[in-house]
């Protein structure tokens, strides 16, 4: 079992950064794919990041490649999504997902607002 507890959100000005923390609980989790998903009121969830378990491999939507990057920490069971030239639109609730094969563990979510 895996717990996931998201940090860092906040409200920013257009063109801010932030740094979001998914902390999980559990020995398995450095054996887990880690993805951000992103939801925007009114809209549905979407994909933003994911990284490998070994943090070899990454993939990004197009909406937020050359801006957000994502890394992990296995030794601290912790995932982060550097969030880099924020817009208006990356408003969302963001969230941690974990899994082997599938994301079958999700964090509670935390609340990005960006201003213009």
């Amino acid at each position: 079992q895996v717990q996931l507890v998201e940090s860092g959100g906040g409200a920013v000005q257009a063109g801010g950064s932030l740094r979001l923390s998914c902390a999980a609980s559990g020995r398995t989790f450095s054996t887990y794919s880690v993805g951000w998903f992103r939801q925007a009121p009114g809209k549905e969830r979407e994909f933003v990041a994911s990284i490998s378990w070994s943090g070899s491999r990454t993939t990004y939507a197009d909406s937020v490649k050359g801006r957000f990057s994502i890394s992990r920490d296995n030794a601290e069971n912790t995932a982060y999504l550097q969030m880099n030239a924020l817009k208006p639109e990356d408003t969302a609730v963001y969230y941690c997902a974990a899994g082997a094969s599938d994301y079958g563990y999700w964090g509670q979510g935390t609340q990005v607002t960006v201003s213009s």
